[in-house]
């Protein structure tokens, strides 16, 4: 798509250009690698609504079907609701570009990314957050960008930047990165239980390769040379700042330093309430405006919060810098669920169920822009209103409540087995019952439990933390110092910088997040918080262990129950039948689910609820694919009358001929007098000649049932 300015990416093969299309827009810039292109833009509202007090960023990423070629499902034929994969790829651009805005920047800003063709190959999401940032870049919006953004995979040792689908099959590392010139913004990703002096390693590779990145947006931004607007700072007046300052006193201290979020809150509350009225009267009704009050409130507990940990090492709650929350683990909560785990940390709780089930219940993925289409291990996340005492939207998830459960999600997946050893579709569902800091970690805690609970035989458990920040910077903006916190509250993460979430095992890292409120993260912090999560996901692992040390051996008794038995792949079209004849009647007689493994010729599957139904499911395909034995008796159905004897189907399509002298033990004239066509009689083989014929007998069969010996004809 030709356009007025374009530049390239020298080694990583993107293109960055713009000029010629949506051209009303603030920015906007067509971003390719490959055959996928991507069309970002950014707009920003004139003016303020009326009693706006926070800053409206929304980032919108969309894929169409015609991207691919093809037409969207459906009686409307019409893009829907967006995908998980939409969804979290928007979270994904959302989380860097929000701390770049000037503070008190209030105007609304939209950011929409829209997929124009896909290659199949080349994921677009690293493109939506280089295109973002591009199209900010050239724009007239203030923003304090620009931000690189790689994925980087590990294959055979070696870092692979920006990877295929088919070569991140391959890696034991899924690393999105995303920074600026001199530090970190934001990480996120999954990893094969990653070592964490490799996983800082590749943080900086990653650094090193989005400088690329960054100079070549620079040098659009310069081709463009669009100058920046003015738009109005939104920030509380100092005299009211002041006002409020000395009339609430030292009483915020008394109201912040306690250890429940529900009364902390009420507190401060009161406080900005009783303050409110003091501050009106000294105004006037007319000049009062109550965002002025809530903005200083903001100040003044940011404040408290800041110095007491950057000057006295003090927490609210009491805790020491490196302190975890008290923690408490319990597993089989609840009847009749296949696995279950209550994790509570502090004022943080997740209730925690696993759910067991067949093939079919495997998630289907459109997957419109390459990579798995099918999952079989899926985690959901609830954060229901009552969790924070609160009323409110109950039932869809939201964006956040689907990001975080994809955090959890691939932060288990890589201790999970095989399919071939474990051929189960999981389902884990948490329950926040209360919040109060980082239950997407309770998650995955909780969820190791319950996983553990139900007899998922994982390789070993996982445990993950979030550590905090808070900074000081002097006034030409050069860091003064630093805190790392341990096991964040609500509060510390809304007042602080940083909220690092890293999940793994003894061994390794298995799945991380980074989001800042500052502009950049340096590396000697970046490594001193990898070092403390790691000490403090060893203290939660052990906590773990004392609850469960390894999963239970067997599974629950209501959850089902699945044989694998691996036949002649030849045989396969006979358990299936004509036009599924065979496989549809064994499920109905036996009650279980039979499945036959496409990528595994021979393979079949059965998942039943009880023995019963599953010795009856076996019993069936081995008939089915069973070859007549001599010695052996059969219930068998006539199913040809001749006159020198019965033709007798003792397994399904296999049958054998009764001579007339084996039908009794006493001289048949006529074989109608002993069996009619359909009759099912019992019989016994009693040989098979050179060329396959089988040779029953109902005579061999009676007497083996009334126990008398048995005299072949003519001996």
């Amino acid at each position: 798509m030709d356009q007025k300015y374009s530049v390239e990416v020298p080694d990583l093969g993107i293109k960055i250009s713009t000029g010629s299309i949506a051209k009303q827009a603030n920015g906007a810039v067509v971003i390719s690698k490959g055959e996928t292109n991507l069309l970002v833009t950014t707009t920003a509202a004139g003016a303020l609504k009326d009693g706006q007090d926070f800053f409206p960023l929304t980032v919108d990423y969309r894929e169409t079907f015609s991207a691919a070629g093809r037409f969207p499902g459906g009686y409307f034929k019409r893009e829907g609701r967006p995908s998980e994969k939409e969804i979290l790829t928007s979270r994904l651009c959302d989380r860097p570009l929000r701390p770049l805005f000037p503070k008190g920047f209030m105007n609304e800003v939209q950011v929409i990314g829209l997929l124009l063709s896909a290659d199949m190959v080349n994921d677009p999401d690293i493109l939506m957050v280089n295109g973002a940032s591009a199209a900010l870049l050239c724009s007239d919006i203030p923003w304090n960008g620009p931000v690189g953004c790689v994925r980087l995979g590990d294959i055979d040792g070696k870092f692979v930047v920006n990877p295929t689908h088919e070569q991140m099959l391959d890696s034991v590392l899924d690393l999105i990165y995303v920074g600026n010139e001199r530090e970190m913004m934001m990480i996120e990703g999954s990893a094969e239980q990653y070592p964490e002096d490799k996983f800082f390693e590749a943080l900086q590779f990653a650094h090193s390769e989005i400088q690329k990145i960054i100079s070549a947006q620079k040098e659009l931004a310069k081709l463009v040379n669009k100058q920046k607007r003015e738009f109005p700072l939104i920030v509380v007046e100092p005299s009211i700042l002041e006002m409020c300052s000395e009339y609430v006193g030292g009483r915020l201290l008394e109201a912040v330093f306690q250890d429940n979020k529900l009364k902390r809150q009420a507190d401060v509350d009161a406080i900005m309430n009783e303050t409110a009225e003091f501050v009106k009267g000294k105004l006037g009704e007319e000049n009062f405006d109550m965002a002025q009050i809530k903005m200083a409130f903001e100040v003044l507990q940011e404040k408290v919060y800041r110095e007491n940990i950057l000057d006295n090492g003090k927490r609210c709650d009491g805790r020491g810098i490196k302190d975890l929350r008290p923690i408490s683990c319990s597993t089989n909560v609840l009847p009749r669920v296949h696995g279950s785990a209550i994790f509570t940390r502090g004022e943080t709780q997740a209730l925690v169920l696993t759910t067991l089930g067949t093939s079919r219940d495997y998630q289907e993925l459109d997957g419109l822009t390459g990579g798995t289409k099918q999952k079989s291990f899926i985690l959901h996340y609830n954060f229901p209103p009552y969790s924070v005492g609160e009323t409110g939207r109950f039932g869809t998830p939201g964006r956040r409540e689907i990001g975080h459960g994809n955090l959890a999600e691939r932060s288990l997946l890589p201790v999970l087995p095989s399919e071939d050893e474990f051929p189960y579709a999981i389902r884990l569902v948490s329950e926040i019952m209360e919040s109060n800091g980082s239950t997407s970690m309770a998650s995955v805690c909780g969820g190791c439990l319950s996983l553990m609970d139900a007899g998922v035989p994982i390789q070993t458990p996982v445990a993950g933390i979030s550590c905090g920040l808070v900074t000081r910077f002097d006034p030409d903006g050069k860091l003064q110092k630093h805190v790392v916190l341990t096991d964040i509250i609500g509060a510390e993460d809304h007042f602080g910088d940083m909220d690092f979430k890293i999940c793994g095992t003894k061994n390794g890292i298995t799945g991380f997040q980074l989001d800042l409120k500052i502009q950049g993260l340096p590396f000697d912090i970046v490594k001193e918080a990898i070092d403390r999560n790691r000490e403090t996901r060893m203290k939660i692992l052990d906590i773990m262990h004392e609850t469960i040390a390894a999963p239970n051996a067997d599974l629950k008794e209501c959850a089902p129950r699945i044989k694998v038995m691996q036949v002649d792949p030849e045989k396969i079209g006979m358990i299936i039948g004509p036009g599924g004849k065979n496989i549809r009647r064994m499920t109905e007689v036996s009650g279980a689910q039979i499945d036959i493994d496409d990528d595994n010729p021979g393979r079949v599957l059965i998942y039943a609820t009880s023995a019963a139904s599953m010795k009856r499911a076996v019993d069936e395909i081995e008939l089915v694919i069973g070859e007549i034995e001599v010695g052996k008796t059969y219930r068998g159905i006539v199913r040809s009358i001749k006159e020198f004897g019965a033709f007798v189907e003792c397994m399904p399509g296999k049958e054998g001929l009764v001579h007339i002298s084996e039908l009794a033990d006493f001289r048949v004239n006529k074989t109608e007098d002993v069996c009619k066509l359909g009759d099912e009689i019992l019989v016994k083989c009693i040989g098979i000649d050179d060329k396959g014929r089988v040779k029953l007998s109902r005579r061999a069969a009676l007497c083996e049932q009334q126990g008398i010996p048995y005299e072949p004809k003519g001996k």
